[in-house]
C-alpha cells in the first residue's frame, strides 16, 4: 500500500500562514474596540425596548405612532439607520430586558425614580408627569390615600411604586395589588367598568383615556411631578448614551420635541365631561345614518372618513338641518358662496353637504406649502376652514415674526389667539379674527377624531373576533 509524503510548508509559506493569523487578530481586536455606538452604526439597526400603549408605541391606520416611536426613529434617521421596536410583554419587564442587553436603550416612558436609578442609566428627561390616584364619578372621591373604601390594583413597578412604599410606612392602612399581567390603560378600563374601586396610573396615561372613559376621575396627584427619560444598561461605554444626550438637546433646541409633544397631548389636556359623554352618545345613535356617506366620500381622498365625520361633528353634531347666526347650514356648516363654488344645489342634503366639505378641506389643504408635514398640514387646512385661508397666512406670520417655525402646529397655536389683538391684527394684510376660536375648533376635531378612532377599532376587533 502506498501512503502519501507529508507536504512541509515552506518558509514562505510558514512566514505567509503567520501574517494571516496576525493580521486576523488585529482585526479582531479592532473590531473589539469599537465604541457601541459604532458597533450599531456598522450593524445598521438600532434596537430600543418599549411596550404598546398610546404613550409609547402602536399601530394606528397609517403606520406606526407614538411619542416614544418618533423620538426612537428621529433618532435612527440621525444615525443613518433602521429602527427596531422590541416589545416588552409587561411594563415590569423593561428594565431585566435592558439588563440582560436584549436591545440598547429602552424607550418605554420610564420615569427617572430612585429604584430605577439603582438599575439602569438614564438620558436627560424629555417629559414630565405626576402619578395620579383614579376613581370612577359616582362613587365616593377618596379624601386620602390611607382611607381607600375599595381594592387599590396597579400595574407591576409602575413608576411611582417608590412612592407608594414611603407612604406606606407613614399610612399603615395604605394597601395595594399588583398586576404583572394587564396595562395601566386596561385598568383603568376596569375602573370605569367598576371592577376594580381604584387605580394609579401617569397622568399623561390618565389624560389620554378619560376621553373613552369619560367618567374617570382624578381623586389627587400621588407627590411631586417625575421625569420621563430614556434608559440604558450601566456600562463603561458611554458612546451611544452621549450621541442620545446630543441628540435630546438638539431637538430640544430646534422645537422638534415641543412639536412632537403637541402631535400627542395638546389637544388633551382640557377635558369636558359634558361634552365628551354626549359626543359618545352621537357616535352610537346619530352617526349610523351618516356613516356611508363619510366613508364614500373619503374613497379617493388622502383624508380618513373618521377625520371627516370628526369635523362634521364639531360643525353641526352631525345635524343635516344645523344652521348658524351667520348663515352657514347643514352638516358641514358650508357658506352660501362656498356652496356655489362648489357647484352645489342643496347645502342641507348630507350626502352634497359631506362631499362638498370634504372638497373644500381639501383644496384649501393643497394650498398650504408642500414643506409642511401631516399632521400639520391637515391641522392647518382645519384652520382655514374654519376662519379663513388668508387668516391662517397671518397665523404663520405671527410665528415667523416671533421666531418661530411657521410650519409646526405647535406654533400656529401660539399665533391664533393674536389674530383678535390689536396689537398684531392692525398690522396683518386680513386684519381682526376670532383666532382662539379656530384653536379651539382644530383641537375639539383632534379630540373627536381620536374617540371616533378608538371606538371603530374597538368595535373592528370584536367583529373579528366573532
Amino acid at each position: 500500500m502506498l501512503t502519501k509524503k507529508p507536504h512541509l510548508l515552506s518558509s514562505k509559506e510558514l512566514l505567509f500562514f503567520g501574517l494571516t493569523i496576525l493580521l486576523s487578530i488585529a482585526l479582531l481586536g479592532c473590531e473589539s474596540r469599537l465604541s457601541q455606538l459604532e458597533q450599531i452604526k456598522r450593524g445598521g439597526e438600532l434596537r430600543v425596548i418599549t411596550h404598546n400603549s398610546a404613550t409609547t408605541y402602536y399601530e394606528s391606520h397609517d403606520g406606526y405612532a407614538g411619542l416614544e416611536y418618533d423620538m426612537a426613529l428621529l433618532f435612527a434617521q440621525r444615525l443613518g439607520i433602521k429602527l427596531h421596536m422590541v416589545i416588552a410583554n409587561h411594563f415590569a419587564d423593561i428594565i431585566p430586558l435592558i439588563q440582560q442587553g436584549k436591545a440598547d436603550f429602552a424607550a418605554a416612558g420610564l420615569a427617572i425614580t430612585e429604584q430605577h436609578q439603582k438599575q439602569v442609566l438614564f438620558s436627560s428627561s424629555y417629559q414630565s408627569i405626576s402619578p395620579q390616584l383614579v376613581y370612577r364619578a359616582g362613587n365616593t372621591r377618596p379624601q386620602e390615600l390611607n382611607r381607600l373604601d375599595g381594592t387599590l390594583e396597579i400595574i407591576s413597578n409602575g413608576n411611582y411604586i417608590d412612592r407608594l412604599q414611603h407612604l406606606q410606612q407613614e399610612y399603615i392602612n395604605l394597601n395595594w395589588q399588583e398586576n404583572s399581567e394587564l396595562s395601566s390603560e386596561e385598568l383603568l378600563r376596569m375602573v370605569w367598568e367598576e371592577v376594580i374601586d381604584y387605580t394609579v396610573a401617569d397622568s399623561n396615561e390618565v389624560a389620554i383615556n378619560r376621553r373613552y372613559y369619560p367618567e374617570l376621575r382624578v381623586a389627587q396627584e400621588i407627590g411631586a411631578p417625575q421625569y420621563l427619560a430614556w434608559a440604558f444598561a450601566k456600562t463603561d461605554d458611554l458612546s451611544l448614551y452621549n450621541e442620545v444626550q446630543s441628540f435630546f438637546h438638539d431637538i430640544k433646541e430646534n422645537g422638534t420635541l415641543e412639536h412632537l409633544i403637541e402631535r400627542y397631548y395638546g389637544h388633551v389636556q382640557k377635558f369636558d365631561y359634558v361634552n365628551t359623554r354626549r359626543y359618545l352618545n352621537h357616535i352610537d345613535k346619530r352617526l349610523p345614518k351618516y356613516e356611508a356617506i363619510f366613508k364614500q366620500a373619503s374613497l379617493d381622498s388622502a383624508i380618513d372618513w373618521r377625520l371627516l365625520a370628526a369635523m362634521g361633528y364639531q360643525e353641526s353634531h352631525w345635524n343635516p338641518n344645523a344652521r348658524s347666526p351667520t348663515g352657514v347650514r347643514g352638516i358641514m356648516m358650508l357658506t352660501l358662496n362656498t356652496t356655489r363654488e362648489l357647484g352645489l344645489d342643496n347645502r342641507l342634503d348630507p350626502v352634497q353637504s359631506i362631499h362638498g366639505g370634504l372638497r373644500y378641506l381639501e383644496k384649501i389643504r393643497a394650498r398650504i406649502p408642500a414643506r409642511v408635514n401631516e399632521p400639520d398640514r391637515t391641522w392647518m387646512a382645519l384652520t382655514a376652514y374654519n376662519i379663513g385661508y388668508g387668516h391662517l397666512e397671518d397665523a404663520r406670520i405671527i410665528a415667523l415674526q416671533n421666531g418661530d417655525n411657521p410650519d409646526y402646529w405647535v406654533n400656529i397655536k401660539k399665533s391664533l389667539p393674536l389674530l383678535s389683538q390689536k396689537k398684531w391684527y392692525r398690522q396683518l394684510r386680513h386684519g381682526y379674527a376670532r383666532g382662539h376660536e379656530a384653536l379651539q375648533y382644530v383641537e375639539n376635531i383632534r379630540s373627536y377624531y381620536d374617540i371616533l378612532v378608538r371606538k371603530t377599532d374597538e368595535k373592528t376587533a370584536t367583529a373579528s373576533a366573532l
